[in-house]
């Protein structure tokens, strides 16, 4: 059996795979000289290749394979079934060694519109060029059959390949079996008329260019009627149909055939980072992907970005292969350059300059706004592949990237490195506690965690006692001159945010009675203002007690963060352990409560001790009848007499423990 590791290149190409998106899409594997040994479709780009580099391989073409790959390169799709279809071209156009069960050139089927009197719509593997429709490529051959015969049944669009010119239906055609038996209405001998076959031909291309509603609602309609008339076999057949209509998927392929030799450009900018991604298209097939990045030196605008990647992509492929200084997607450098450039360019936005000859099109809606949406989504996709790899080399810098987002969404004046965050926890306002938990750098830093025990509430006032708290908390740090956190979060929303400020608010109140006093300097005050100015956000849950949302700002205010994002996660992460921790803290106290007893009380009776009389008397209420010779067989005639005076100094009517 061979691994994976046997090659020599095995820790780059694992760098590559550890960063691989879990997403649809199609990988490459070049060998050393740059050529293309293997191309393959996943579901899941990240655990299909992962596959071959963590894997014993006991097939030795499969193990060949393995050892011959040098670099990978890999293209993000929307779906499983665009992943197939562009395999399908990529091997067509490339022909990789290693795919040796799709070189027999097959190809997936097209339904044909064909552009004739009276047209025929069928299965095709080929593409002509005479001005009909081609609809597709659809993977499952089924679902195109059974297209095919819908129509058939709908519309009874004919089979035969007769000439319909007017004038050849004037000279006589004899009808075929199809007419006989009501599969078709004839056009051959003149029964059918050529505009409502044309009507029916426009309704099967907008099925298949996915407007089904209007015939659904038809067909509903139809489906009621024979119901009405009890025709239950004919509402059936009718109900069929909608079925198969509503199972159907005609948004299959990568690039609709009606789009051909265009260029697709799409752009992404952060900071001093800009990110130009290319799709070559040719003859309604993705040829090539290329993706370049450019460091601004200064504020560059957008335009002239766009209009400088342009003319630099058009350039390296008009020249071939692709230079490898560049971090390359490319699919067929070589196909391009043989081409004729195309003169349609596809853009997010007008660039500030354009080649000679070219148009740029920037769409709204549509089959080309779509392509435009998937060449940005490889453009995003790229810059997600960088995070991850420098992430990767330095783990702190995914944490601060974190830090700098919430800098930015809330205004902060600095990082928030250190973050607090309070939770109050109490049944009926039977032992209420709270927790402060502190997060440094985006981590938990379990060793700052606080305990409180809620001194100066009665019942349950959730309010007062995050009062109470936070005010012992932030007096105390400021007293012994203790970091203060950049951030303090409430588990809760406005009203538990309001409260925290109160409490900031009441302790630098109490500083400045005891500066009027004269016990502290003004230079004191001065840092105990600064010290309390700390900004408040209230992290919001729903009714099944996740994370919802972000609250931040006067008045309070929902900040955008998308959730599932990095973001939200680390929220999300803080509030579940505040939450955490005031739970445990409660729990651990309310189980001390219920296990506590008057023996716990009586000075010299430890824990053994009190084991020993609860096991030999079974109760304090049977220890407390007890006498003293009793007593002391157990513990001895000192504990003996300390229990018995303290029983006796309680007083008569004091609640017995049974």
């Amino acid at each position: 059996m061979v691994q994976a590791k046997d090659n020599p290149r095995y820790e780059y190409l694992m760098g590559i795979v550890n960063i691989l998106p879990e997403s649809p899409g199609v990988y490459r594997y070049y060998d050393a000289e740059g050529t293309i040994i293997y191309v393959g479709k996943a579901k899941n780009l990240k655990r299909r290749v992962s596959s071959y580099f963590t894997k014993e391989h006991e097939s030795r073409r499969t193990a060949n394979l393995v050892r011959q790959i040098y670099d990978l390169k890999y293209v993000v799709v929307n779906t499983e079934t665009d992943a197939l279809n562009l395999e399908n071209r990529m091997i067509k156009a490339h022909q990789p060694k290693y795919n040796v069960l799709l070189k027999d050139g097959k190809t997936y089927p097209w339904i044909c519109v064909r552009n004739e009197a009276f047209p025929r719509v069928f299965l095709t593997r080929t593409l002509v060029k005479d001005g009909s429709a081609y609809f597709g490529p659809y993977t499952n051959v089924t679902v195109a059959k059974t297209l095919v015969e819908l129509f058939q049944q709908l519309y009874h669009v004919r089979t035969c390949s007769l000439n319909l010119q007017p004038t050849m239906i004037e000279k006589g055609y004899k009808p075929c079996l199809k007419y006989h038996i009501k599969k078709c209405l004839g056009p051959c001998i003149g029964r059918h008329s050529r505009e409502v076959y044309d009507q029916g031909i426009e309704e099967i291309k907008q099925i298949l260019r996915g407007h089904t509603s209007e015939l659904m609602s038809n067909l509903k309609q139809q489906m009621q009627e024979k119901a009405d008339l009890w025709d239950f076999e004919g509402a059936e057949r009718v109900k069929e149909r909608i079925q198969m209509l509503e199972g159907y998927r005609t948004r299959n392929n990568i690039v609709p055939s009606t789009i051909s030799d265009v260029d697709v450009f799409a752009y992404n900018e952060e900071d001093a980072s800009a990110i130009v991604s290319y799709f070559h298209i040719v003859q309604g097939a993705v040829i090539s992907s290329y993706t370049i990045e450019y460091r601004k030196q200064i504020d560059e605008p957008k335009e002239d970005v766009l209009a400088l990647g342009i003319l630099e992509l058009r350039e390296r492929f008009e020249e071939g292969q692709p230079r490898t200084d560049v971090n390359s997607n490319d699919v067929s450098a070589k196909e391009s350059s043989s081409a004729t450039r195309p003169t349609e360019l596809i853009v997010p936005f007008e660039p500030s300059i354009l080649p000679d000859g070219c148009v740029a099109f920037v769409p709204q809606r549509g089959d080309k706004r779509k392509l435009l949406e998937l060449a940005e989504k490889n453009c995003r996709q790229y810059r997600i592949d960088q995070l991850k790899q420098q992430e990767k080399l330095n783990p702190e810098q995914r944490q601060t990237r974190l830090l700098t987002e919430i800098q930015k969404q809330l205004g902060l004046p600095c990082l928030p490195r250190h973050i607090e965050s309070f939770d109050n926890s109490n049944i009926s306002g039977s032992d209420p506690v709270a927790s402060c938990v502190v997060f440094m750098n985006g981590k938990p830093e379990k060793k700052e965690y606080r305990k409180y025990n809620i001194r100066s509430v009665a019942g349950p006032d959730d309010y007062a006692s995050m009062h109470e708290v936070v005010m012992r908390r932030y007096r105390r740090l400021v007293e012994e001159r203790q970091e203060m956190p950049d951030l303090i979060l409430a588990d809760g929303g406005v009203g538990q945010m309001g409260v925290i400020k109160q409490g900031l608010a009441d302790v630098l109140h109490q500083y400045l009675v005891e500066h009027l006093q004269g016990t502290i300097s003004e230079e004191r005050m001065s840092e105990v203002r600064a010290l309390l100015d700390i900004p408040v956000g209230g992290l919001v849950k729903d009714g099944h007690h996740r994370t919802r949302q972000l609250l931040f700002g006067d008045p309070p205010a929902a900040v955008d963060v998308k959730q599932g994002s990095s973001l939200f996660h680390l929220l999300e992460h803080i509030q579940d352990e505040v939450h955490r921790f005031a739970i445990t803290f409660h729990r651990q106290k309310r189980s001390k409560t219920q296990t506590h007893s008057s023996l716990d009380d009586i000075p010299g009776i430890g824990p053994k001790t009190k084991q020993e009389l609860l096991k030999t008397f079974k109760s304090v209420k049977r220890l407390r009848a007890a006498t003293v010779e009793e007593i002391q067989t157990v513990v001895g005639p000192a504990k003996a007499k300390k229990l018995v005076d303290y029983f006796g100094q309680q007083a008569p009517d004091a609640p017995q423990e049974s």
